[in-house]
């Protein structure tokens, strides 16, 4: 990571009572970078956010977002910063022009430069055609790409993204992380979450969460090399029945569906091989095909959140 911060955090704690939502969280974020920041439900991820926001205090620790203080700066990093959920925060029963013109009032937009904003956001979101529509009668895919450009009417050096592609079709969520290297490469820095391990992938950097804690925190290439042991997949005829076989064999470390497969970590290819085989012809499943593979990070993640106490549960 080289070049000016736009995000610093050090030991940032958040607690509810007893509760320890965020725990001692130090990180660094780039401008101009592209910041994956992923976990499983209940690891910490909107809690961290709504601090870096201003919308939460923290308990103790440090942070700066956009060169503001969280703790006592709030009302200016909220002015200096973009957000975009997954509901898109957009009004559905309002125009795409009422729309945008609704947010430059709301992010004091000067009027002078309103007009060249209006005109980049139809242009980047291809709505020029549409600007008289209401909102929602748009398809997803439109309303993301609106509401991309009303997070960022204001020009800000930091965006949010939390779950920005959230049941939008494939070609619509290839053409919006287009749009977010364009921003990327002018400078702005893009702060995503993501549920899609495909998506985590396009960031320059991940940063891993569970149990309020950060357990990994690399480029996505770097973090698939971390993997510690030997990964099978395994193709069978009734692959949810054979988890619950393959989970109790010694050597099998971890089973996890993937699709119609498992992958299956082991602690050894060769003793491991045999074994599966084996119990699963003998419970009458069949000859499974298994072959060694290359970890994805969707498995590197389940072995890390793994090492590190598992997921949450409530």
């Amino acid at each position: 990571m080289t070049g000016r911060l736009a995000v610093e955090v050090e030991h940032l704690t958040k607690h509810f009572g007893d509760f320890v939502a965020v725990d001692d969280l130090s990180f660094g974020v780039a401008s101009g970078e592209v910041f994956g920041f992923l976990g499983p439900n209940g690891a910490g991820k909107t809690t961290t956010i709504k601090l870096l926001n201003g919308l939460l205090l923290p308990s103790s620790g440090r942070g700066v977002v956009a060169g503001f203080d969280v703790m006592t700066e709030t009302a200016a990093i909220r002015q200096h910063i973009g957000y975009m959920s997954q509901l898109f925060s957009l009004y559905p029963d309002l125009t795409v022009d009422e729309n945008i013109a609704f947010f430059a009032g709301l992010y004091s937009v000067p009027r002078a430069r309103l007009a060249v904003r209006r005109e980049w956001v139809l242009d980047m979101a291809d709505l020029r055609e549409q600007r008289t529509r209401l909102t929602g009668e748009l398809s997803l895919g439109w309303k993301q790409r609106l509401a991309l450009g009303c997070a960022v009417l204001h020009e800000p050096p930091v965006l949010f993204l939390d779950e920005p592609t959230s049941g939008v079709d494939p070609l619509s969520r290839r053409s919006f992380w287009d749009l977010i290297y364009e921003l990327a490469a002018e400078g702005t820095t893009v702060f995503v979450t993501t549920h899609y391990m495909e998506e985590a992938d396009y960031c320059h950097r991940l940063a891993l969460m569970n149990r309020g804690q950060l357990i990994a925190l690399n480029s996505p290439s770097a973090l698939r090399q971390t993997a510690s042991r030997p990964l099978l997949e395994v193709r069978t005829s009734e692959a949810p029945r054979a988890v619950h076989l393959l989970q109790p064999l010694p050597g099998v470390t971890e089973v996890a569906l993937f699709g119609r497969t498992l992958h299956v970590s082991v602690e050894s290819t060769a003793e491991a091989i045999p074994r599966i085989t084996t119990a699963l012809e003998t419970n009458g499943i069949g000859t499974p095909s298994i072959r060694p593979i290359v970890p994805s990070l969707e498995d590197v993640f389940v072995e890390l959140v793994t090492a590190a106490g598992g997921a949450p549960t409530d």
